[in-house]
């Protein structure tokens, strides 16, 4: 495993008005989502949110189908067929009962901003989304995704980039927890974004870590080989599993969910606890991630 850092650099405070207007789209999103979503037992919101966010990538101009039996939402390009697409991904479900602001509603909320930002550049033609339910019952769809979706799709399958929790950020010197006990000290401070990929997903990690985008975002990538994720079971936590069990790119982008975030799955995961500003960043940085990999 190769860890590397990008130090956020010094951002003169102002008052931007596109930054504050993202931002408010953002809390707008997750206060909207944040609602108790497990797909049994919270069915009938799970549903809802899936309908919400089919909905909203249809105004964005893009091609939406649900997908098996889970009912995944897929939105692709209008010109995804016959070219290699690069996917963004989250998943709109809840553990029971939760409101789930920051898992996952903060990862739906960066992506539907993404799509946006795309879609009012004209820099989508490469990008589609992916919207997974049952991630907390065993990343269900995203299994049914790879192992059913992908064989149907009209274009090539890409990297996945997998939101999963990027929404909390603590400035308080808490000490930051990881599941890397060798990671220096140093690199604790828990207000980082964490990307992790394995082998051919390794080169968004760079991508990422060296793009001028979001540059008050401080970084932290992982970039890891072979069965690494088997023996670190805490790196195999999300919709990038079933990916990488059939060999196909995806990077996980993470806040590091419990190893940080004292509300992971309980009744306290409101938005009212999130860092607006923070998700902007993410957003942006992955805006410039994904254009880059389109264009390539």
């Amino acid at each position: 495993m190769v860890i590397r850092e990008r130090a956020a650099e010094a951002v003169v405070a102002s008052v931007d008005r596109a930054a504050v207007e993202a931002e408010a789209r953002l809390l707008r999103w997750v206060e909207r989502l944040a609602i108790p979503r497990h797909f049994v037992v919270n069915a009938r919101n799970n549903a809802w949110v899936r309908d919400v966010l089919a909905e909203a990538f249809e105004r964005l101009g893009l091609d939406v189908h649900i997908q098996g039996r889970y009912g995944n939402v897929v939105a692709l390009p209008r010109s995804a067929k016959g070219r290699t697409v690069t996917f963004v991904a989250a998943h709109y479900d809840s553990v029971p009962d939760c409101p789930g602001a920051d898992d996952n509603a903060s990862g739906l909320a960066v992506m539907l901003e993404c799509a946006r930002a795309l879609a009012l550049r004209g820099a989508g033609e490469g990008v589609g989304f992916l919207a997974f339910n049952a991630e907390e019952d065993g990343f269900l769809g995203s299994d049914d995704f790879v192992t059913q979706g992908v064989p149907a799709l009209p274009c090539g399958l890409g990297t996945t980039h997998v939101l999963e929790m990027v929404g909390f950020r603590e400035r308080s010197g808490v000490a930051q927890q990881l599941p890397l006990p060798w990671v220096p000290k140093g690199l604790r401070s828990p207000d980082f974004l964490g990307l992790l990929a394995k082998g051919r997903s390794n080169g968004a990690v760079d991508r990422a870590l060296g793009s001028d985008a979001a540059a008050g975002l401080r970084l932290m990538g992982a970039k890891t080989w072979g069965p690494l994720y088997r023996l670190l079971p805490d790196l195999a936590r999300s919709d990038h599993v079933p990916f990488w069990l059939a060999d196909r790119p995806a990077v996980l982008w993470t806040d590091t969910a419990n190893f940080r975030n004292p509300h992971y799955h309980r009744a306290t995961d409101t938005p009212d606890t999130l860092d607006s500003s923070f998700m902007r960043e993410v957003s942006e940085l992955l805006v410039a991630v994904v254009t880059a990999e389109s264009a390539a």
